[in-house]
């Protein structure tokens, strides 16, 4: 929302924005109690779902929580909890490039001076399975996609 609405005054200096243009508004309004729910829910349930996700992730290949002989399931919890938050918040302000920009293309080089990507993928993979289980349907739709950007950015081996 931020990144549209700095780009709309950039595009319509010394003009009226265009119905087109003022389009992301009407639409951020109607998704806007969802996101407000939606952020609100994963904020009362962030324990809850990191314990989970962690829990999936272990049972599925324990050795995405360990560096050589080093558990590094802190740091783990650590990351993955800043980065649902900045999540939650560029879910309830509709600005996942914003995301992008100020978290994850700095998480994405730290993660991949680590070897930590394939964690990074099963992680936000399990995420998004967490989150649908936590979240009303509606809500999930605008949170997974979010969720999605954080696997593809951080868990991208090939990039």
């Amino acid at each position: 929302m931020l990144s549209q609405m700095e780009r709309l005054r950039q595009e319509v200096d010394g003009r009226y924005a265009s119905d087109e243009e003022l389009k992301f508004f009407e639409e951020y309004i109607q998704t806007f109690p969802q996101r407000l729910s939606a952020y609100r829910r994963i904020q009362m349930t962030e324990a809850i779902l990191i314990q989970q996700v962690q829990r999936k992730l272990r049972s599925q290949d324990p050795r995405l929580l360990r560096s050589g002989q080093q558990d590094v399931s802190g740091k783990w919890k650590r990351d993955t909890l800043r980065v649902l938050r900045y999540s939650a918040l560029a879910m309830l302000i509709n600005d996942p490039e914003l995301l992008q920009e100020s978290l994850l293309f700095w998480m994405q080089t730290v993660m991949r001076a680590f070897g930590a990507q394939r964690s990074c993928d099963v992680t936000y993979r399990l995420m998004q399975e967490v989150a649908q289980q936590h979240l009303p349907r509606t809500e999930a739709a605008l949170f997974c996609p979010i969720l999605e950007l954080n696997r593809s950015v951080l868990g991208d081996e090939a990039a």
